[in-house]
């Protein structure tokens, strides 16, 4: 199952959306009907096409317009692309730290006044960073369009950037990695985990985590802080996307009021990484005091999301590790029962992707145990096909993913940002859907025996102390 899409939660911590869906989800995606799925357009379509235009403005910003005048209510999206990707090495979590700093106040608006005009207005909003990208939303009744542009724009043009949110807001990041990490059983090494396959010299934008180091963080200085926001919270490295009930000149007008003026800046350096393929698999053990039982997971290198195998991977993993019938679910928990957990998700960014396997073991069980159950299982897909009703299945989950995300504005917005920044165009919006129903089983196995290779992974071994009672 894809991640990339996934952060609309309640919450602006960064940890909170990236916790591991097999620790807190398991179970939630249940097995759809199975339902032969035809390949056509037409199939796509009901999944519903998104209607867009775009344009830029002569500052760079690019602007996309989606109407949808199905209920009164319209959803404001900025993406700034910059996450942990662009940080620098002794500099980590600057992105993650904007995510907080973008709501201390802008020259026409107080610190934490953006949140309680938007919920006074009846609307709600929140913000979010990955490793390519930060965003922040407001959705609103369509009647207060004017005030979700106009205070994304404030801040764009003008944050509140001094020592004193500063350092209220460095806090407020390193309370968080203590709660939602550094505390929490097997969070800290598995998002290491997500790190380990790529070499920080030749590839240090994904060789970091994204909420940072606390090293990083107490060394930081305001002038780095106000360094970052000016090379990157710039309208020529930003997408504005209005999705609902709006009138699109009315919405022209104001962008072109409220955004027009603010400055572009010089355009920031790429980000870079190189790794490859079945370089030789790495096996590395860590002790978590938080944890009771063994955790034992596989990270495969795999390409970036814009990659033509990139379908064909969402549904391998997706029949490997989503839901109570996947081939994980069903060898390790409900077959061996060595297993409390077992799953999956594949992870895109802009350079670099991962698929992600792990199952946490039942009482008594070992490490090795479990290591020896998800070898064999993922030796399977790789040498035996996958079944048409299989494939089906998967299918059918992305299809309904798709339908559900689509049902809501901020929905839609996010996949237009994400076909846009992701895979290079927004009409993969539409196109992507497309992809995904042309997959094959012969696809499903060719993928598995390219990108599920065993020198082509990291395994974490991830044991409880020894006084726990963990296995042996």
């Amino acid at each position: 199952m894809r991640t990339r899409n996934s952060c609309q939660t309640a919450s602006c911590a960064v940890v909170a959306r990236r916790k591991l869906p097999g620790l807190l989800l398991a179970g939630a995606c249940g097995a759809a009907a199975l339902l032969t799925l035809a390949t056509s357009p037409l199939v796509a379509q009901q999944v519903g096409q998104i209607k867009y235009a775009t344009y830029t403005l002569a500052n760079g910003l690019t602007v996309v317009l989606s109407e949808d005048h199905t209920t009164p209510i319209v959803t404001v999206n900025v993406w700034y692309h910059v996450g942990s990707a662009n940080e620098r090495a002794h500099r980590s979590g600057f992105a993650h730290l904007f995510e907080h700093m973008m709501f201390q106040g802008s020259a026409h608006v107080q610190k934490s006044e953006h949140m309680q005009l938007v919920e006074r207005a009846g609307g709600s909003m929140n913000g979010s960073t990955q490793e390519d990208r930060t965003n922040y939303f407001e959705t609103l009744p369509s009647n207060r369009l004017n005030l979700g542009l106009w205070l994304e724009a404030d801040r764009m043009r003008s944050l509140a950037i001094n020592q004193a949110n500063f350092e209220n807001q460095r806090q407020t990041v390193k309370e968080e990695r203590r709660l939602g990490v550094d505390n929490q059983p097997y969070s800290k090494a598995i998002l290491d985990g997500f790190t380990m396959p790529f070499d920080s010299t030749t590839c240090f934008a994904y060789a970091h985590t994204v909420i940072g180091d606390m090293a990083d963080l107490d060394s930081a200085k305001v002038e780095d802080v106000q360094a970052f926001f000016t090379l990157y919270y710039a309208p020529n490295n930003a997408v504005l996307t209005v999705v609902g009930d709006f009138d699109p000149a009315q919405a022209r007008s104001l962008i072109q009021q409220y955004y027009g003026g603010i400055p572009k800046v010089n355009a920031p350096s790429a980000v870079s990484c190189s790794y490859g393929y079945g370089t030789g698999e790495r096996r590395t053990a860590v002790t978590d005091n938080n944890a009771n039982l063994p955790l034992v997971g596989y990270v495969y290198r795999a390409p970036p999301q814009r990659d033509d195998d990139t379908p064909a991977l969402d549904l391998l993993t997706s029949v490997l590790g989503n839901g109570e019938s996947s081939r994980l679910n069903h060898s390790l928990v409900r077959e061996s029962r060595a297993a409390v957990v077992a799953t999956g998700m594949e992870r895109g960014s802009r350079e670099s992707g991962e698929v992600v396997l792990y199952a946490i073991a039942n009482q008594g069980v070992s490490a090795a145990r479990v290591d020896s159950l998800l070898n064999a299982a993922v030796d399977q897909v790789r040498n035996v096909t996958i079944t048409s009703e299989e494939l089906a299945k998967a299918k059918n989950q992305y299809r309904s993913d798709e339908i559900r995300s689509r049902q809501t504005t901020m929905g839609v917005a996010e996949e237009l940002q994400s076909a846009l920044w992701y895979d290079g165009s927004l009409d993969d919006a539409n196109a992507d859907v497309i992809k995904h129903l042309a997959v094959t089983t012969a696809d499903l196995q060719r993928v598995a025996r390219k990108y599920l290779d065993p020198a082509n992974r990291l395994v974490l071994i991830v044991n409880p102390p020894a006084k726990s009672g963990g296995a042996n």
